[in-house]
């Protein structure tokens, strides 16, 4: 085309333009001044109320669009806080490394507007597609009128929470196996209630199990380091796994995982009382909370095992000696109770009433000289390694909490009411106290990897040891306990427990027991009694055991 015509053509569509005047013009300078065409007029009111529907596809539109074209200064201009999105909308570009990105918005509700993402994720020569979905919302901006994004960095993804950023570079840790005791590997698919103890695990030791790290994207939280990750999104390269042993056993885990799923809202742990290696432990809950090591509720009478050494080791009485279980006993000003349909036995022996749990009875025994409010904790903290706050299992764990506490709580806390505080993980540990007569704080990944300090305490006389046995035995065989643990044979032992807690019609159930050298504890809530929820529970996986 030559120059001349060139010109001409280009002057004769400003001409159009200005020629078309009327909206063309007025819009214009409207929108950019403000000014409605009148000196006189004033400015034009800014527009309020909800956006329309053609405001909301048009602001999403343009927004998506500069996205796209990774224009971040542009997009920004069309959300309600163009500072944070600039600075995200950046950072999506440059440190997540996305790049040839699609946005694709979807049928509109009201002022949310989804969309569908397509990129391709690069990194030193790595490259992968990425897609997911996420949405926006429009909204009129408070000074201005304007159909505006309402920015939220999930926006950008919806994995995202406020000052979170998406990067994409060296995984923080190589990847994981986890492996149990025998070298068997330990997946969350295979065993889904270890999901949130192996995150917990691969947090902790990731970097001291050997690997090499890939490349990954990868959610950063605010104010997180550079090794800092809360989520990975995809992965570019795989590292080389390292190796992280456990304590785990593959086979007592699988029936733990099964035994839980009889009940609702129930968690056990088995230990190896001759190491204090934890086994196994599991959670079938609504949440993915590890209640087997991080629960604190009242452990109802499998408290009884601590407080009947406490009554031992102080010459109160001893397993053949006289505890009477009467229909209701005071203790300043507080009546106890035993459980419905309980006969009362004034001549029970203290065995007897430990097989029977007999609350009434040891209510009587805490009044005898020699006992003050802190016997107990005294017991618990020195013998048992309760309530010290200094375990080291290798996850986040609770030691228990057994407080001197004057007035009825002395005699609540005796029957593992009041203000005790257990886990699955301390009664476990609790019973294996009493069989072994050590204490070994319990542990699922082995010392040797990092070197920690144990805790110690001082475990039990043998004289304890062996009278605890025989009655936790008597309570297996022909006790509270018996019905949950008919089809065990051997070296076996127990102790139920009911727990009541404010606010719930039922209580919780308790049971904990042995057999050879594994002992395992488990707790449903509003279970009711020991025997009836926890019991069969605990008792399939001693059978595994």
């Amino acid at each position: 085309m030559r120059r001349g015509a060139k010109a001409a053509l280009v002057g004769g569509v400003f001409a159009a333009m200005v020629g078309g005047a009327g909206f063309g013009a007025y819009s214009l300078v409207n929108d950019v001044t403000g000014d409605g065409g009148s000196a006189d007029a004033g400015p034009a009111p800014v527009k309020s109320g909800p956006p329309t529907g053609g405001e909301v596809r048009e602001t999403a539109r343009e927004f998506l669009d500069a996205w796209a074209a990774g224009d971040a200064r542009r997009a920004a201009g069309y959300t309600n806080d163009d500072a944070s999105a600039v600075r995200a909308l950046t950072g999506y570009r440059e440190d997540a490394h996305i790049s040839e990105v699609k946005l694709t918005p979807k049928q509109t509700s009201g002022t949310h507007v989804p969309f569908s993402v397509s990129a391709t994720v690069s990194y030193k020569g790595h490259s992968q597609r990425f897609a997911y979905d996420s949405r926006l919302t429009v909204v009129r901006g408070k000074t201005t009128g304007r159909a505006l994004v309402d920015w939220s960095d999930s926006v950008l993804h919806p994995s995202l929470e406020k000052g979170d950023r998406l990067v994409t570079g060296k995984a923080a840790a190589p990847p994981l196996k986890m492996v149990d005791r025998a070298g068997v590997p330990l997946r969350a698919r295979d065993y889904p209630s270890l999901g949130p103890m192996l995150d917990a695990l691969r947090a902790k030791y990731g970097a001291k199990a050997g690997g090499t790290p890939g490349v990954d994207l990868y959610v950063r939280p605010a104010g997180g380091g550079p090794e800092a990750v809360t989520q990975t999104l995809l992965t570019l390269k795989k590292g080389k796994a390292g190796t992280l042993p456990t304590t785990l056993s593959a086979g007592l885990q699988k029936a733990a995982e099964r035994a839980v799923l009889r009940y609702d809202e129930s968690s056990v742990v088995a230990l190896k009382p001759s190491t204090g290696e934890v086994l196994a432990v599991a959670n079938n809950r609504k949440d993915a909370f590890n209640a087997a090591f991080l629960g604190k509720v009242a452990p109802g009478s499998t408290m009884k095992i601590v407080t009947a050494a406490m009554l031992i080791d102080k010459g109160v009485t001893k397993a053949a000696g006289p505890a009477p279980c009467p229909a209701d006993a005071t203790w300043q000003s507080q009546t106890f109770h035993n459980l419905t349909g309980m006969v009362p036995n004034e001549s029970a022996t203290f065995s007897e009433s430990f097989a029977r749990s007999c609350n009434t009875a040891f209510v009587k025994l805490i009044d005898e000289g020699g006992l003050t409010d802190a016997s107990l904790t005294e017991v618990a903290q020195n013998n048992f390694g309760l309530g010290r706050g200094d375990w080291k299992v290798g996850v986040p764990s609770f030691d228990g909490a057994v407080p001197p506490s004057p007035g009825p709580d002395r005699a609540a806390n005796a029957i593992g009411q009041g203000k005790v505080l257990m886990s699955p993980l301390d009664m476990a540990s609790v019973t294996a106290t009493a069989m072994t007569g050590s204490f070994r704080q319990p542990v699922i990944v082995p010392r040797s990897l990092d070197g920690r300090e144990l805790a110690t305490a001082r475990g039990l006389p043998a004289s304890t040891v062996a009278q605890l046995r025989q009655m936790m035995h008597r309570t297996a065989v022909g006790g509270t306990g018996a019905r949950a643990m008919a089809s065990l044979t051997g070296d076996i032992g127990a102790k139920t427990g009911s727990a009541e807690r404010d606010g719930q019609a039922k209580s919780d159930s308790w049971f904990t027991g042995y057999r050879g050298d594994v002992a395992a504890a488990a707790m449903t809530e509003q279970g009711g009694h020991g025997g009836d929820a926890a019991g069969p529970i605990v008792a399939d996986v001693l059978r595994a055991g």
